[in-house]
């Protein structure tokens, strides 16, 4: 993170860091219009920006908290480093009993405090320490819309990486920061737009449902009308790209996607499942890339 390459600044769940030498060869040859919904974590925007000679970024995001975050880095990443550097040392100058008091604490502190406005620095600061803190590096909230991931018993997390915020604050004062549906993308769109779709993951099992991006989650209905929104970007001339989980992990038979996207150009690649609480089931599977091109390759 310190040699000039910006990273995540969040652990998220289903984050494309670990994809993104094979994401490479995939994106469109060339673009200056670049459009990213469900942004969660960041990877492949940060990738983008820094591979490509982009004229306009917009990202979108359902999670409030998170596009709170995003636009405070980009507004004051003095602010955030400085609040964030207060957190840090309070927390690891704590015994492990006290961390975990000291994480609740803030937890509670962070799903009382109410976004009013586009920053709240306090919120964004909260946002990280808890992300870097707790169980798993999920992002999960009940029926309250109230952030409840347990305590993460982490020896010494990194709070954050002041080299990495400084460059990620940089890379976002071209981005537009947008907080809503991912249809809010149509109004964006234009000549020589590039679109890449990570929505919430199909589960392969009725057991593995992490939906947990918001307090809605993401059904296979939901799965149909984003296939039928890229199926209208293809027919407007857009280059797209879209992310999801493979069926046929689980069931050879599922052809949900296969189907779904018939006449795209769909590619199987390997992952690592790291979401798992048991690391005995965090392995190798294939997820899905849809494109409605061919041609692919990045500028290095």
């Amino acid at each position: 993170m310190c040699k000039g390459v910006a990273k995540p600044f969040l652990k998220w769940a289903g984050g494309k860091g670990q994809l993104l030498d094979k994401f490479g060869s995939l994106y469109p040859a060339d673009f200056k219009n670049y459009i990213e919904p469900f942004v969660g974590g960041g990877a492949v925007l940060f990738d983008v920006l820094q591979r490509f000679d982009i004229e306009r970024a917009v990202i979108i995001d359902l999670n409030k908290e998170l596009i709170n975050c995003y636009r405070c880095i980009k507004e004051n990443v003095d602010e955030i480093m400085k609040q964030l550097e207060q957190v840090k040392s309070r927390f690891l100058s704590l015994s492990l009993d006290y961390r975990a008091k000291f994480y609740l604490e803030i937890r509670k502190r962070y799903n009382e405090i109410k976004l009013n406005g586009n920053y709240d620095f306090e919120k964004a600061v909260d946002f990280i320490f808890l992300n870097k803190t707790c169980f798993n590096g999920l992002y999960r909230v009940n029926s309250k819309g109230e952030f409840n991931v347990p305590f993460g018993k982490h020896k010494n997390p990194c709070i954050y990486d002041r080299d990495n915020l400084i460059l990620i604050s940089k890379l976002l004062q071209k981005v537009e920061i947008l907080y809503g549906d991912y249809k809010q993308c149509l109004e964006y769109i234009g000549d020589d737009s590039f679109l890449y779709f990570d929505p919430p993951y199909r589960p392969l099992t009725t057991s593995a449902s992490f939906v947990g991006y918001s307090q809605n989650g993401f059904n296979d209905d939901d799965q149909r009308q984003l296939a039928n929104l890229i199926k209208g970007l293809d027919k407007q001339g857009c280059k797209v790209m879209l992310s999801n989980s493979d069926p046929k992990n689980a069931d050879p038979t599922d052809n949900f996607f296969d189907d779904l996207y018939n006449g795209f150009d769909i590619v199987r690649i390997k992952a690592r499942r790291m979401i798992n609480c048991q690391a005995d089931k965090r392995g190798d599977i294939t997820e899905i890339v849809v494109r409605n091109y061919e041609n692919g390759g990045a500028n290095d």
